[in-house]
């Protein structure tokens, strides 16, 4: 038998991704109403009826609902809030806005999407670079950060040499052209003095400072995207995003392994838990197509799938091991997919916090 308790829970991983809190905690939710079928009906209330945010908690509400065990269909109203409500939105608002994210050359318009797993070992920073190409090549500047201090591979994935340099106390990230586009990268392998085979010996809080310095000392320019390769796991440095870039959306990848997909749910859970938005699921290695197109699920199969119905997200790719043929259109179409899938940087209740803050 299905809940509202059971719902209501569902719904605190439903992010308002500019006020980075869950629609339950902002006073969003109006009504959960549950029939004996299993069917489930609810109704949030919206600063104003054409907030652009619309789409995107719709689309979250239902994942998440149509994830509670029992749950058989999820509909979706909308309301507006009353006057009093608003006030006390703004006034929680204006708690939120005192721990802003840190200063920093990125544009408010570029989407930040960190790349992450449970384990190392499943392709993310491969994911990451192929994603980032794929996204340049459709016209995009692309940065990417290698926020993988001790294990950073980037700029050979992405066949950058050379080292960064410093204008002005800022540091100016590599620069490659890829199609149409732009990819702008930062990485501790970037870093005078840095070398493949040696060790980076830092503690966590210094990991974290580090990723810390790339984010508000670099001058980044213009970005359509700024891609984040995560450390695998969940330690400091996920933490430390979570405060520093409230707004960035989680993209979990993993492989078609149950053991891989079981511990990439920490990754999301740790989102979650930081007021992130996790935007989906990449299955990495889903399958060897040999040269006359038949497929061999090496390390087994449905992991994606089974990891992205326990979230509650969508599985955005399933990208095969061989690396031709399919493998790059498989990046080419989660790139459509993630440009498609516009987060409006406008109206309803965005800039809402640092309108708060400065007032």
């Amino acid at each position: 038998m299905v809940t509202e308790e059971a719902v209501r829970a569902a719904l605190t991983d439903v992010i308002d991704p500019e006020l980075r809190d869950n629609v339950v905690e902002l006073g969003m939710v109006r009504r959960v109403e549950v029939e004996a079928d299993g069917a489930v009906d609810v109704t949030l209330s919206l600063t104003t009826a054409g907030c652009p945010l619309r789409a995107q908690l719709q689309q979250d509400t239902k994942a998440r609902v149509a994830a509670v065990p029992g749950v058989t269909d999820v509909r979706v109203h909308f309301g507006e809030m009353t006057a009093e409500q608003k006030r006390q939105l703004m006034e929680r608002a204006r708690w939120k806005a005192r721990e802003r994210e840190v200063p920093t050359d990125i544009p408010v318009t570029a989407r930040v999407i960190a790349v992450s797993s449970g384990k190392g070992g499943v392709g993310k920073s491969s994911v990451t670079a192929n994603l980032a190409a794929a996204l340049a090549r459709r016209g995009s500047t692309v940065g990417v950060l290698d926020a993988d201090i001790g294990g950073f591979s980037i700029p050979r994935m992405l066949g950058m040499e050379g080292r960064v340099r410093a204008e002005e106390r800022k540091i100016v990230p590599l620069e490659k052209s890829v199609g149409d586009g732009l990819l702008k990268v930062v990485s501790m392998g970037s870093v005078e003095g840095a070398e493949e085979d040696q060790a980076v010996m830092l503690r966590g809080l210094m990991l974290n400072r580090a990723v810390q310095h790339f984010l508000e000392d670099v001058r980044w320019g213009e970005l359509d995207y700024l891609l984040v390769d995560m450390p695998p796991g969940t330690s400091d440095i996920q933490m430390g995003l979570a405060r520093m870039m409230p707004r960035a959306e989680v993209l979990i990848v993993t492989t078609p392994a149950p053991a891989a997909a079981a511990v990439a749910a920490r990754a999301a859970d740790m989102a979650r838990k930081g007021y992130l938005r996790v935007l989906g699921v990449v299955e990495n290695m889903s399958a060897f197509v040999c040269e006359h197109g038949t497929a061999y699920p090496l390390f087994g199969e449905g992991g994606g799938e089974r990891l992205a119905a326990q979230v509650g997200v969508p599985l955005l790719a399933q990208i095969p091991l061989e690396p031709g043929g399919p493998a790059p259109e498989s990046f080419a179409a989660l790139a459509e997919r993630i440009a498609e899938e516009t987060v409006p940087m406008a109206g309803c209740t965005v800039r809402l916090a640092e309108v708060l803050a400065g007032s």
